[in-house]
């Protein structure tokens, strides 16, 4: 190749970098704001039934800004899902779990090896939507068949090599959700590897993982 070419094709190379960088910037939300509909989406992960309303109203909002966005799509999809649980009709129940899962497959289905950069939360994209629809899909109903997909996305994410780049926190959520499961499939042996992993690597969860070591030892 001749010095000219050369020059050329690293110009291209360049300019393919600076626009997947630019493509990355404009899929984030800010961050305050990003956060904010975070916060509310744990509080109503954790049972808080009004916090689930304030979650998906924010991540929709936020979806409006960056529709190209697939994780703010996956947590706006998780967050309606919620809103079944919110409601005693069961046609409401049924239409907002729909529409849930609905949006977290449009979220899978926009992945692509661009998302492999985090995009919230300092986390790999693809993990974290991966992660949102593997936990959305093993918690609804068995009738609605989710939960073999479910078990499988929630293997890629812990097969990934992109794991280890991801924050602490996130692992051990993943870790969690993993023991979790083995201990519902009576997999004690495969739940204290992961709470083993979760104390050994002082996640946040580190606390939550002993106790449940100690469940699992009487």
């Amino acid at each position: 190749m001749n010095p000219t070419a050369i020059t050329r094709r690293v110009r291209q190379l360049t300019l393919a970098v600076s626009l997947i960088a630019i493509g990355n910037a404009t899929w984030a939300a800010p961050e305050a704001q990003f956060q904010s509909a975070f916060k509310h989406f744990l509080q109503a992960s954790a049972g808080d039934s009004a916090a689930i309303e304030q979650a998906a109203d924010a991540f929709s909002g936020l979806l409006k800004s960056e529709p190209a966005n697939p994780v703010l799509l996956a947590y706006a999809g998780a967050a309606t899902a919620m809103k079944a649980t919110t409601t005693m009709l069961p046609w409401k129940k049924m239409g907002y779990a729909e529409d849930g899962l609905s949006q977290l497959d449009k979220a899978l289905s926009m992945l692509n090896p661009a998302h492999d950069a985090p995009v919230q939360n300092g986390t790999p994209g693809v993990l974290e939507v991966k992660y949102v629809a593997a936990n959305t899909f093993l918690a609804v109903p068995g009738f609605m068949h989710r939960a073999d997909r479910g078990n499988k996305l929630l293997g890629e994410v812990l097969g990934s090599p992109l794991l280890a780049t991801a924050p602490l926190g996130f692992r051990g959520t993943v870790w969690l959700k993993a023991a979790n499961e083995a201990t519902k499939a009576k997999n004690p042996t495969e739940a204290k590897r992961y709470l083993d992993l979760i104390v050994q690597q002082q996640a946040p969860q580190a606390a939550q993982a002993e106790a449940l070591l100690k469940g699992l030892s009487t």
